[in-house]
């Protein structure tokens, strides 16, 4: 019998045709749509949709595919090489003491801009057999004392799947904190459930880092599903990526980074956008990153001001930048 949130779920958007039945679309705009979703798939929950007020502002720019994602063919599709770090399918271990383990290829909603373009939305990428075996691997390697759940989003697992990878990494010695990645909050808050809390209370140090980009999405849902998981006793840090047209300008950013603040979670990365196909348009200049924090830095409380970082091409890990003071 499914839950209530993954019967909500059911009735998301998955293709330019069902997004024409609740937002007007030109015969040209729905058939230049449908060639992108022949490359990356599409989803907007039933949440997300409805924050939506206008065509091509910064909400429609996140999750309505652009033609534009075709026409950038020469960034790479595994730009941070982690494929090229993976020992097993699934598990990069870049880091000497932390591993990323991808146990989830699905989101509530498929962003634009997603560094994994090459793997959200295909449930062949994940398979029981890898989970095992990096499971195994985290086991035989005792220099890895952080494990980072990401996905796709580990929350749209299944209570019971969720807390089996808990349970088992709660069992492995020299794991000392685990973290998961997830955009739930932000596009399906409905995901967060009293009963998820529980299962996550049982298997702390867990550490959540969520994801908004923009203050409209600092919705009353959202608040809820964030104080819910405080609540439990985990702490919440937030990972913001800077995108043209949609944030890269300091009142944007200073009001999602207080907002989060309000809501109890700490802005903890501001990202450059990756160097990923299909996301060449959402890229700003690097100057722009150094000219907001700028911005930022003495106007607000200390609190709310991320590190803006660059994950380096080529695997070289996250290089953080300062203003020149």
């Amino acid at each position: 019998m499914p839950e209530e949130w993954q019967v909500e779920l059911s009735k998301s958007v998955n293709s330019p045709d069902e997004l024409a039945r609740f937002i007007p679309l030109s015969p040209a705009e729905l058939r230049r749509m449908r060639r992108v979703v022949g490359v990356y798939p599409m989803r907007i929950s039933p949440h997300y949709l409805t924050l939506i007020r206008e065509k091509n502002g910064p909400l429609w720019k996140q999750m309505v595919p652009d033609i534009k994602e075709l026409r950038d063919k020469n960034s790479p599709e595994d730009p941070l090489h982690e494929d090229t770090m993976s020992p097993v399918p699934n598990l990069t271990h870049r880091y000497p003491d932390r591993v990323l383990f991808l146990v989830s290829s699905e989101c509530a909603a498929y962003c634009r801009f997603c560094t994994r373009k090459r793997k959200v939305g295909k449930p062949y990428i994940i398979r029981p057999r890898w989970i095992r075996e990096g499971l195994r691997y985290i086991e035989s390697t005792s220099s890895v004392r952080d494990v980072i759940l990401s996905g796709g989003d580990p929350l749209l697992l299944s209570d019971a799947k969720l807390e089996f990878l808990l349970k088992s990494l709660r069992r492995i010695r020299h794991v000392e904190i685990v973290r998961i990645g997830t955009r739930v909050p932000c596009t399906f808050p409905q995901r967060i459930t009293q009963k998820l809390c529980r299962v996550l209370k049982r298997y702390h140090p867990l550490f959540v880092n969520v994801h908004f980009n923009h203050p409209d999405e600092l919705t009353s849902e959202a608040r809820t599903a964030c104080e819910m998981l405080s609540d439990a006793g985990i702490p919440l840090g937030n990972q913001t990526v800077l995108l043209k047209g949609v944030n890269d300008d300091a009142e944007t950013l200073r009001s999602l980074f207080c907002g989060l603040l309000r809501m109890r979670v700490r802005p903890y990365y501001l990202y450059q956008c990756d160097l990923t196909r299909g996301t060449r348009h959402f890229r700003t200049r690097v100057e722009k990153g150094i000219e907001i924090i700028n911005k930022l830095r003495g106007h607000i409380s200390g609190l709310a001001i991320p590190h803006f970082v660059i994950d380096a091409p080529g695997g070289g890990g996250k290089i953080p930048l300062l203003p020149e003071y």
